[in-house]
């Protein structure tokens, strides 16, 4: 009986073994291939700080390895993101064979929707939130205020607010996948929304160290998101008390 629990364990860790090598694989290759097209998505990143204000097509850096290791991070970043389905896909085929028919639907349908509301979230910062931010950050130049954004400062602010966005958009999922499957009970989200909603600005104001105008911009549309999660949950029953109680 050991030995066959031994051999069990053994051909689940080499499965997960398999799995995890083919998913650093993908990330290596997407972050490399990233990186040699490292100029052009840096372009695409300064993009909306251009159009805010056209004098700062040139960024600067005042570190001799500060545009490596922007670079570096950015094409990083570049590649986890294009190298998600892949690696989405090798986490299905090890838990897949342990799960029954409705697990299986439902963990399709939260990859599925998981990744389209990313993808709204990375879209909606990229071309709402940001150059309206830039705008404003930028009304205050002027001729003793000259803005002289660095290079991995920059690509860090755009990475951080495209990435939080993109996270934040998945709240509705969650909420709505929370009621259907029984964690929370029919109406908790819309019972318990003044302290959910202290969370939001507790958390925006972390996410955006400090910057009041990041964490308006970010608190109001969660706000948003949150009443739309809340809509959304309404038909599910959600969790079901044992008899007795």
């Amino acid at each position: 009986m050991s030995n066959e629990l031994t051999g069990y364990f053994a051909n689940h860790l080499q499965e997960l073994r398999k799995r995890v090598l083919i998913s650093f694989i993908a990330i290596f290759v997407a972050t490399a291939t990233a990186y040699y097209f490292s100029e052009q998505i840096v372009g695409h990143f300064v993009a909306p700080l251009v159009a805010a204000h056209p004098d700062l097509a040139n960024l600067v850096y005042t570190n001799l390895t500060e545009a490596f290791v922007a670079y570096l991070k950015v094409s990083l970043l570049v590649g986890l993101v294009v190298s998600f389905p892949v690696c989405g896909y090798q986490f299905w085929k090890f838990v897949a064979p342990g799960l029954h028919q409705n697990e299986k639907q439902v963990t399709r349908h939260l990859v599925f929707w998981g990744t389209l509301l990313f993808a709204c979230g990375v879209a909606f910062a990229y071309f709402v939130v940001l150059p309206k931010m830039l705008s404003f950050l930028l009304s205050f130049v002027s001729e003793r205020l000259e803005p002289l954004p660095k290079l991995d400062a920059y690509l860090t602010f755009v990475s951080r607010t495209v990435l939080t966005f993109g996270l934040s958009f998945e709240i509705p999922f969650l909420m709505v996948m929370a009621t259907k499957v029984g964690v929370v009970r029919k109406g908790y989200f819309a019972r318990q929304r003044k302290y959910f909603y202290i969370a939001i600005v507790v958390l925006s104001f972390l996410l955006a160290v400090g910057d009041l105008l990041s964490t308006v911009m970010l608190a109001v549309p969660l706000f948003g998101l949150y009443e739309i999660g809340i809509l959304i949950s309404r038909p599910f029953k959600g969790k079901v008390e044992p008899e007795g109680n």
